[in-house]
């Protein structure tokens, strides 16, 4: 049986406190800095020394991980939120909300998009948690005939976090957001007939489900 890691065992009352403090802290600054605050400052910030947070969170990515788990719950309660509307309407909205919450902190989104391709990333449970969340939405779209089939769930994601990270860079400027979600929109509705002009419609790709 394999022996519990230093992360399964339970924290001892100041280990906890110091744990909590460290993320409010974290919180605080991503908030005020962007995702590549001073690590040191959150530190200083819940009055502990560095070895105490890299005793808690050994990487940056780490330390994300474990602020992100809290809006990853609001997200997921928005979603199945969500799923009680319309399923056109629902997906239209969730790609919102999704921008949004990937923009929670400067530098989150640029944060999230090397996750989504890095396995042995600390941040990839976030990745992991959002796109069982997409997954859920896409297919109820596709089933609904408002999204097209050959659409999966990642590649909604790539785009979006690509749309989040564009509003990042222009500092959270939403009307460019909601432009470019609306092009998306348009891109995910299914083709009735071939296009004019002679063009031909893409054939279903094999194995691009949600």
């Amino acid at each position: 049986m394999a022996k519990p890691t230093s992360r399964d065992r339970p924290l001892r009352a100041d280990a906890r406190r110091n744990n909590e403090r460290l993320l409010a802290e974290a919180r605080s600054a991503f908030g005020e800095h962007g995702a590549g605050a001073s690590l040191d400052d959150i530190a200083r910030r819940a009055g502990v020394g560095p070895g105490t947070l890299y005793r808690h969170f050994p990487t940056r990515q780490a330390l994300l991980q474990a602020v992100t788990r809290e809006w990853l719950a609001e997200l997921r309660a928005e979603s199945d939120r969500l799923l009680a509307e319309p399923p056109g309407q629902a997906m239209d909205d969730w790609m919102r909300v999704l921008v949004r919450y990937i923009n929670t902190y400067r530098g989150l989104s640029s944060a999230l998009i090397a996750a989504f391709s890095d396995e042995q990333s600390e941040l990839r449970p976030s990745c992991e948690e959002i796109h069982q969340i997409a997954v859920s939405v896409i297919r109820r779209a596709q089933a609904a005939g408002t999204v097209r089939h050959d659409i999966a769930a990642r590649d909604v994601l790539r785009l979006l976090s690509g749309i989040a990270y564009v509003n990042d860079q222009a500092g959270g400027a939403e009307a460019d957001a909601d432009r470019l979600l609306r092009l998306l929109t348009e891109g995910l509705r299914p083709r009735a007939s071939a296009p004019a002009g002679g063009g031909r419609v893409l054939p279903h790709r094999r194995g691009a489900t949600a």
